[in-house]
């Protein structure tokens, strides 16, 4: 039983050792990938734009439930004033970054990881290294750059499209005085709020994006291979997005 313990305990560092060394190698090709950026932007298009309008959707019915739920809570307290203060808080602190990066896992990852696993299997990155022509800085970094930048964006829609959910049910649906709605949301949200939802998009857009690639440029050439890589790719994105805003948030936590 030890020894599997420390066999498995060996895979996970192995593995951890090697997204580390493939990271360092993205970032040691960034600067040279910019001077393409009609990749990058192409990159962006196929990861934010498309993802767009389940990030809109999400984003809608999330912000309505919590405008039925905090009004329905504050109410029995006569405080429905609130009901703006706890979508805001909970959208930019927690939900807006968390659901948008488990969102962009399960659409733009897959989409990445499939990709380039499709590539590999065909031979397409074989061939472009006999040619001379570095995958990683023609094909990785490009999808990585573009996911990450879309992360920010995206989370930022999703919370935008949420708050106009809450205001839509708890003004318009369930007569809470859009005066003191308004003001009880901006006297209670800060500006380390907004800081702390923006750290946690760009952090996972890392986390997401790195896993997504590390796992369709390593993956078996072979279809099975390739389904497999997309699988993990939404589990490891999905238990690392969660594990890295528990942690983010108790660091937040700290700090004030």
């Amino acid at each position: 039983m030890s020894a599997a313990n420390d066999n498995v305990a060996a895979a996970a560092l192995r593995k951890i050792g090697s997204v580390t060394l493939f990271f360092f190698q993205i970032l040691a090709r960034i600067a040279p990938a910019l001077a393409k950026p009609g990749l990058i932007i192409k990159q962006i298009y196929n990861a934010g734009a498309r993802s767009l309008v389940i990030v809109m959707l999400s984003g809608m019915f999330v912000g309505m439930v919590l405008g039925l739920l905090g009004f329905d809570v504050f109410q029995r307290f006569g405080s429905e004033d609130y009901v703006g203060v706890l979508a805001a808080l909970g959208n930019l602190k927690v939900l807006g970054p968390v659901l948008t990066a488990l969102l962009f896992a399960g659409r733009a990852g897959t989409s990445l990881t499939s990709e380039i696993g499709l590539m590999k299997s065909t031979e397409q990155l074989t061939a472009m290294q006999m040619m001379a022509v570095d995958p990683v800085r023609y094909v990785v970094v490009p999808r990585f750059l573009g996911g990450f930048l879309s992360m920010p964006l995206l989370a930022a829609t999703f919370t935008l499209i949420a708050l106009y959910g809450a205001q839509l049910i708890g003004v318009q649906q369930m007569g809470v005085d859009a005066g003191a709605y308004w003001s009880q949301t901006q006297n209670a949200v800060h500006l380390r709020d907004v800081w702390e939802g923006v750290v946690k998009s760009l952090v996972f857009g890392i986390a997401v994006n790195l896993v997504a690639v590390y796992e369709g440029y390593h993956s078996e050439p072979t279809p099975e291979g390739v389904g497999l890589a997309t699988t993990r790719t939404v589990v490891i994105s999905s238990v690392l997005v969660l594990l890295l805003n528990y942690l983010l948030t108790a660091a937040f936590l700290t700090k004030n």
